[in-house]
């Protein structure tokens, strides 16, 4: 099948700014290609059991962020990348009017698109995902790769597909530290499953009934996938859907690894799917919008119990 690939070269300003004008519009598949979470990879390799970086990507260093989307190559998804296009377009002409702050560069935000097989997609996954360690007792590895476990630690194997969530990004591992730390209770809500690897790592940390909910179809399909794989039919479900319709699921923590505004507006109907006490963990969150995410969270009425940074992203837990 083929696919119409949209990237957006940006700054690191600019790509939240462009991936939460993505997730507007609907989409919530992104691929974000940044060359400075490189220098974050090699300081924490230790840390994090990186074993392999790619050297091509070592090689340019100084490159600029690269935002990307996949639409389909249809007429549907074609007036899409147009319109798309159009807007980014917009957020340049706003950004350049100050309407930002004068302070703010979203750098070029050059919109170019080719049409590729999916295959091809897959293949670049391939070439920079391998087995890490992501929390005490956590390791992440792709379905291709073998890996010997030791004493003590869980296996999550994931395919990511079209879906985002291989484990290697700050925020995932965040969430799932958090999620280790705090673990209580036998319910999980994980909201914007994605690729469904934060439900597979509540299942494997304990939780007996969970639920992933995620709006893109395609992501839902790679979810429900990673959890036949991993042996989780009976605990996990993945359902799609909007958390604010009609989902009735009562859990004892809900995690949340979307945007900083995403978080701000679902922090009320978060708290409305936990149990008194239960403990809300959301993250793809700025550094820089920890405050803004922080107030709305209390403001819904939980108490931030933790704030853990990594880099420049930060993830939030919260008791309600």
């Amino acid at each position: 099948m083929k696919y119409i690939e949209l990237k957006i070269h940006a700054s690191r300003q600019g790509v939240e700014a462009v991936s939460e004008l993505l997730m507007r519009n609907g989409i919530t598949a992104i691929s974000v290609d940044d060359p400075a979470d490189l220098e974050d990879i090699l300081q924490k390799k230790n840390e994090y059991g990186w074993d392999y970086i790619d050297d091509e990507v070592k090689d340019r260093p100084d490159r600029e962020p690269v935002v990307k989307v996949y639409l389909e190559d249809s007429e549907e998804g074609r007036r899409q990348l147009q319109s798309l296009k159009e807007k980014i377009m917009n957020l340049k002409s706003l950004e350049m009017e100050g309407r930002f702050g004068w302070d703010v560069d979203f750098g070029r935000l050059y919109a170019e698109s080719q049409v590729v097989d999916d295959e091809d997609w897959k293949d670049k996954w391939k070439e920079n995902f391998h087995p890490s360690k992501i929390t005490e007792t956590i390791v992440v590895k792709p379905s291709w790769e073998g890996y010997e476990p030791a004493e003590g630690e869980k296996i999550i194997e994931i395919d990511p597909g079209m879906a985002f969530g291989t484990g290697t990004h700050e925020t995932t591992r965040l969430c799932m530290q958090l999620m280790e730390r705090y673990r209580e209770g036998a319910r999980l809500l994980d909201v914007g499953c994605g690729s469904g690897i934060l439900s597979i790592g509540g299942a494997l940390l304990g939780f007996e009934d969970v639920l992933g909910v995620e709006i893109d179809p395609d992501a839902v399909k790679v979810a429900k996938e990673n959890v036949r794989s991993n042996g989780f039919d009976g605990a996990i479900r993945v359902i799609e859907g909007d958390l604010t319709e009609g989902v009735d699921f009562t859990a004892d923590m809900v995690v949340a690894n979307l945007m900083a505004d995403l978080v701000v507006r679902l922090a009320e109907d978060c708290k409305k799917h936990l149990k008194e006490g239960g403990i809300f963990i959301s993250s793809g969150i700025l550094t820089e919008k920890e405050d803004e995410v922080a107030k709305a969270i209390k403001d819904a009425g939980f108490t931030i119990i933790q704030i853990a940074e990594e880099g420049e992203w930060c993830a939030i837990a919260a008791k309600a």
